[in-house]
């Protein structure tokens, strides 16, 4: 299965979820390929090396300083050409969205999309992707090759393996229609935080908050952990937060240490986003939610009561460094803050 992973990278450094889909694609096949498209990208081989890729591609022409797709489909179909690769692997975003479909319609090949697992069944590449909003997992195939795939975003943890790519340069020939679009302008959301993806603690919201003005307690506390801020789907649906920070269906997909969910019930659209965390916390008034039979730490109780004692307790230093030992802080702020409202539970 000779694969490459088509890597993308901004400000210098390659993306997160790229590096992701490179070490699934090295623990399924071994040696795997990588293909970097840029300018002035060369700097970048070393990192993916690190993190998997044997060999290393690397493109660098002015026409794809900017992100724009048309080209690197050009780069990439010449290089899927040239060395017979039967698969080609992306870890999902809006630019590599548009580079997949390109690629497949210029190879005739099949693309599979919203992938959250691959793996090797009887010498066959098998993935799997969530279907009917996310309420079940079904496996997928490929009739023929070469195969693409679309990795969910947050599916691959980046594991470094400290090894060394071999690298070769290819020649950049473009069509005369892919050079024909001009990037103007290219603008990016400013964020006091992490991101969701990279956050290694994230506080959630849903409906459970009441309204879009008690999203300040949620925002509160993310901030005294160094976390991010995300929310659910009811919760963006109704106005209260931006689309860029949805979890589950039809949003993003991620794998903090810990992960508070506030006032969200669990439904399993919203679970399939964030079932990678490490540690889950749930805070929810009603003790029969569904949350709680997965969550790892439970606290059942007013939510606009216990969230401003944990973000008290965590800026006064109570829980700060415990906090990053995962559920050992949160239980500990329970614990200081037990009253008749609030009681923990573990999954199990």
């Amino acid at each position: 299965m000779p694969t490459v992973v088509f890597l993308e990278h901004h400000d210098r450094e390659l993306q997160k979820d790229s590096l992701g889909v490179l070490g699934k694609a090295a623990e399924l096949e071994g040696d795997v390929s990588a293909l970097i498209a840029g300018s002035a990208v060369e700097g970048l081989a070393a990192q993916a090396g690190r993190f998997g890729a044997a060999k290393v591609f690397i493109a660098e022409d002015r026409a794809l300083e900017a992100p724009l797709p048309q080209p690197r489909v050009d780069v990439a179909a010449d290089l899927v050409r040239s060395h017979g690769f039967d698969t080609v692997l992306f870890g999902a975003t809006v630019l590599t969205a548009d580079v997949a479909a390109g690629l497949a319609a210029r190879l005739a090949a099949g693309l599979n999309w919203d992938l959250v697992d691959l793996m090797q069944e009887n010498g066959k590449l098998v993935g799997t992707r969530p279907a009917l909003d996310d309420t079940v997992y079904v496996d997928v195939g490929w009739k023929g090759e070469p195969r693409l795939a679309l990795i969910r975003t947050g599916t691959f943890e980046p594991v470094e393996s400290g090894g060394e790519a071999e690298v070769e340069r290819v020649d950049v020939q473009l069509e005369d229609f892919s050079t024909l679009a001009t990037m103007l302008e290219q603008a990016h959301e400013e964020s006091e935080g992490p991101s969701i993806e990279d956050a290694d603690v994230i506080v959630a919201g849903g409906r459970g908050l009441g309204g879009p003005e008690n999203f300040a307690l949620v925002e509160e506390l993310a901030k005294a952990l160094g976390g991010a801020v995300a929310a659910t789907r009811a919760v963006v649906d109704a106005g209260w937060y931006p689309y860029s920070t949805q979890v589950g269906q039809t949003g993003k997909t991620v794998s903090p240490r810990v992960y508070v969910a506030v006032g969200i019930s669990g439904a399993i659209q919203h679970k399939v986003g964030m079932k990678g965390s490490n540690v889950i916390v749930a805070i929810n008034k009603d003790p029969n939610a569904p949350i709680f039979e997965y969550a790892d730490l439970g606290v059942v109780g007013d939510l606009h009561e216990i969230v401003p004692k944990l973000t008290e307790l965590v800026n006064f230093g109570y829980i700060a460094s415990l906090v990053r030992d995962e559920a050992l802080g949160f239980s500990t702020a329970v614990q200081l803050h037990r009253g008749d409202s609030a009681s923990d539970r573990s999954r199990g």
